[in-house]
């Protein structure tokens, strides 16, 4: 341990320097700790704050007005009541303190067997996991040019950062005996920050992976999730596999690893996701895009067969097989049920792409159908990513620019008397017509002039233009309701050719 102190100077919230003050004017300590002391560390704002203090937990709720505490490990939630409710503010609406705890025994690999408190902030470094993470900052005073801080680090958490290595406090084996999450956390910080994992602590990863079967799904969930949402998930589950982790977390998808895909794939199936979930990350797709990604092949696994006439693999009905292998893992990661069904749609669907010389409008309709309104431009994602995935340069070849255009055909609303304020029905009551092509000839009309001036799509206007329809006569009708048809027409084309313009396709 090295006893490493220097003074730094920081740019902190107002509200985040009323909790130490107030901590220290009860007589308590108050040190910033963990991902906010590593986010500053690294030039980056902190997504939140926390602090660590020789206060207990029922200490710390009397010193502050408005506060919770769920939780078996001493958490105390604070909640800065003079915080506006914006996305500004949010990242310090709720401050989290902590008190120190001493190093504990844990037999399940989960949880400590009991929770201690201390008193010194020594004691509570030396605990926590990585040296990074084991940097603490004590609230000085504040200057013209920010916020002057005393930095502890005891272990070199500093020079760490400055070298991208993560590293655990102490003995590597015990700090992940203590909690095998640690080991997830640990590849999931290096594909956040593109650090490497120092050796010893890697090779600790190795011989502990096999207690990640102690872990709950939802904290193994949690840490999938945020390397899925990373800037190089590929990375990260190549050092997953690398590490022997991954089997404890996807082992469906080391299945892919050596499974030889058709010629118009440059990489095995293993290779082939990895690169399909990287290109979703690079374009910053939603998670269950990214997901989808990933998983959309895991069907040609079992499916795959030699085609002695094509002299290639083939892989038929892998997309109904990965969608069930894709809810499998999905549920059993104890995904939300949206997440879920979002995922395993994209995956079902993902092998949509046909001919567009022939596939209809109404066929892709169906397809808008089978995966929602929502998800059909996910889909195009998916699809996008898994063009990249096989080894091509570019994401959109003429023919998925040609469905997208169709995609946008189908998705938007139709021409019709429908987008009038007023339907046969109130004609009928308001004119006392009866059922018949007159009604059809009066929403013509009237579509004629919505579409020529769109502000006059109001009841009140409608219901007086309906009166003075109706008293023509049926000729003169059905001459003014051609006449909207035609005009209908004309605005389908020009809205149809500008969506194909849009994508460069006839």
């Amino acid at each position: 341990m090295k006893n490493s102190t220097e003074k730094r100077i920081f740019s902190i919230p107002k509200e985040i320097i009323a909790v130490a003050k107030t901590l220290e004017k009860s007589g308590f300590e108050a040190y910033l700790i963990g991902g906010c002391v590593r986010d500053l560390l690294l030039d980056k704002k902190p997504k939140d704050w926390d602090f660590t203090t020789n206060a207990t937990p029922e200490e710390i709720m009397k010193i502050f007005p408005n506060t919770f505490y769920e939780n078996e490990y001493g958490t105390v939630g604070v909640v800065n009541e003079n915080v506006s409710d914006t996305p500004l503010d949010e990242t310090f609406k709720v401050v989290e303190v902590t008190p120190y705890r001493l190093e504990a025994k844990y037999s399940n690999k989960r949880h400590p067997d009991i929770v201690t408190f201390g008193k010194k902030l020594d004691d509570d470094l030396k605990r926590r996991d990585f040296t990074m993470n084991a940097i603490a900052l004590k609230i000085e005073k504040e200057l013209s040019s920010g916020c002057e801080v005393l930095v502890v680090d005891l272990f070199g958490g500093q020079k760490d950062l400055k070298a991208g290595i993560i590293r655990a406090v102490g003995e590597p084996a015990a700090r992940f005996a203590e909690d095998a999450l640690r080991i997830l956390r640990a590849i999931r910080l290096s594909a956040e920050l593109d650090f490497t994992i120092e050796e010893k602590t890697a090779e600790a990863i190795k011989e502990n992976a096999c207690h990640l079967e102690n872990i709950s799904a939802e904290r193994i969930r949690d840490e999938f999730s945020r390397i899925l949402l990373s800037n190089n998930p590929q990375k990260s589950l190549i050092l997953s596999h690398n590490l022997g982790v991954l089997t404890f977390v996807l082992p469906e998808l080391e299945k892919g690893i050596g499974v030889k895909q058709n010629s118009a794939h440059a990489y095995d199936v293993w290779e082939h996701s990895l690169r399909t979930l990287q290109h979703a990350a690079k374009r910053n797709f939603v998670f269950e895009v990214r997901l989808a990604a990933l998983l959309h092949d895991l069907g040609k696994i079992p499916t795959r067969r030699w085609s002695e006439e094509k002299k290639d693999w083939t892989f038929y009905g892998h997309d109904v097989i990965g969608a069930k292998i894709a809810e499998k893992v999905i549920s059993r990661l104890k995904f939300p049920k949206k997440t879920t069904d979002d995922a395993v749609k994209l995956v079902r669907w993902h092998m949509f792409f046909s001919d567009t010389e022939i596939i209809t409008l109404s066929s892709v309709r169906r397809m808008i159908r089978n995966v929602g309104q929502e998800n059909i431009w996910r889909l195009m994602e998916v699809r996008t990513c898994d063009r990249i995935g096989t080894g091509r340069p570019k994401e959109s070849p003429y023919r998925l620019r040609k469905y997208q255009a169709m995609v946008e055909e189908a998705s938007r609303d139709p021409i019709s008397v429908g987008m009038l304020k007023i339907n046969g029905e109130k004609i009928m009551t308001f004119t006392g017509l009866v059922p018949g092509p007159k009604i059809g000839f009066i929403l013509h009309a009237l579509l004629e002039e919505v579409l020529e001036e769109p502000k006059l799509n109001t009841i009140d206007y409608l219901e007086k233009r309906v009166g003075e329809l109706a008293k023509l006569s049926d000729y003169e009708l059905k001459k003014v309701g051609q006449s909207a048809k035609d005009k209908k027409t004309k605005e389908e084309e020009k809205i149809i050719k500008e969506i194909r313009d849009k994508y460069w396709v006839k």
